[in-house]
């Protein structure tokens, strides 16, 4: 039987709310567009601690800055993929790192579609996963 590939992404809010973090895509899939930050699983991890060490591997957040919350997951069949999304707001101003891909933060305006294909990876995953948080907001970060 076919192995599944599970991997995670990150939304990672700043303290105040104001900004969110993205990494421009160095390689393909999707190469140049704007993504979460994130990973694969690896065999014998479970979801959330492998997004919080991809979390570390790609920005430097250690677990101790944020508290991250599970807000959907996708399985997609057909290509035997599973993604889990989490999101999470640092608990103080940090300043990221990684040699992976750019990181950059946006300023987060609640009102904003976040589908354009050509600006953000994934099909639209990025919008669908903004607009879980949104529906959530309040549980999220109250």
């Amino acid at each position: 039987m076919e192995q599944w590939i599970k991997c995670n992404i990150v939304a990672v809010f700043s303290h105040d709310l104001n900004k969110l973090l993205f990494c421009k895509r160095s390689k393909e899939p999707y190469k140049g567009l704007l993504n979460f930050v994130g990973g694969h699983v690896e065999n014998g991890e479970d979801g959330l601690t492998a997004a919080y060490r991809e979390l570390f591997e790609e920005t430097g957040i250690p677990k101790s800055m944020i508290d991250l919350k599970l807000i959907c997951e996708m399985k997609y069949p057909f290509s035997r993929f599973d993604m889990q999304a989490y999101v999470g707001k640092l608990k103080e101003d940090f300043e990221v790192f990684g040699d992976e891909n750019v990181l950059l933060w946006e300023e987060w305006d609640k009102s904003k579609e976040y589908f354009s294909m050509e600006k953000y990876a994934g099909e639209g995953s990025v919008g669908h996963i903004l607009e879980q948080i949104k529906l959530n907001w309040s549980e999220l970060f109250t």
